[in-house]
């Protein structure tokens, strides 16, 4: 099992931002991944698509370092990360947001804001800039998080995220439970922070709802690859009913 991580790896400048390759994965004895190969490049976002259970959240789990691989390599700029603790992988820049938000919600929206300065970014940095991209969580900064509407739990996640420039961001499955209109939106931002140069890598299982802006998807079935390209290119296998068409 590959589970070393070395700090004196060097940085490849010309290497994709993040790279996974020959990834094996599994549940104790059970392999759900069997041998995933995918590059996010820098500035793209690159959609996973496919029904529950192909294996979508597996890959942004092995890709965070929530879960080891059984072999293969996870490469942020080149560099092999597997096995390197989630405060290194916060360095180089990786930032997720989880199936279910990850907000605090006992915790007021400026509260929780407030949590994510522990990156070292002074909280009216961070309020500045959440406030900006998301107005509604100004409007909202004195209230409980869990009191928050689905959407505007989203938002603060996004923003929370976000506060740490992060160079590579993980989404999984940002439209689950949301109004069409609401995850319309949550997409446009996740667009806008694609063209400010950060590499996005988002599950997701009705493709519609992301094609808009990815400039690549990859079809994920029975915890394999099957095929990746442009949304174009994947018109015909995107038109299926399993992938929400």
């Amino acid at each position: 099992m590959n589970t070393t991580y070395h700090e004196d790896h060097g940085v490849d400048p010309d290497a994709p931002l993040l790279e996974l390759v020959g990834i094996h994965a599994a549940y104790g004895s059970i392999e759900v991944l069997h041998g995933i190969d995918l590059v996010v490049p820098q500035g793209a976002v690159v959609a996973l698509l496919g029904p529950n259970g192909a294996g979508k959240s597996t890959i942004l789990k092995v890709a965070s370092g929530l879960l080891t691989p059984t072999s293969g390599e996870v490469r942020i700029a080149g560099r092999n990360v597997v096995g390197a603790p989630a405060d290194q992988l916060a360095r180089l820049g990786m930032c997720t947001i989880p199936e279910g938000r990850g907000i605090f919600p006992n915790l007021t929206v400026r509260e929780n804001l407030w949590m994510a300065t522990m990156a070292g970014v002074s909280l009216s940095e961070v309020e500045e800039t959440a406030y900006a991209r998301f107005p509604r969580l100004g409007e909202r900064r004195k209230q409980l998080a869990g009191t928050l509407s689905g959407g505007e739990q989203q938002m603060l996640s996004m923003a929370r995220a976000l506060s740490v420039n992060p160079s590579i961001l993980l989404l999984d499955e940002l439209s689950m439970g949301l109004a069409p209109l609401v995850v319309a939106n949550l997409y446009e931002i996740v667009a806008q922070v694609s063209q400010e140069g950060v590499s996005i890598l988002v599950s997701e299982q009705f493709a519609r709802t992301v094609l808009g802006i990815a400039q690549y998807a990859a079809i994920v079935l029975h915890g394999n690859v099957t095929r990746v390209g442009t949304p174009a290119e994947l018109e015909d296998e995107l038109s299926a009913a399993y992938l929400g068409s």
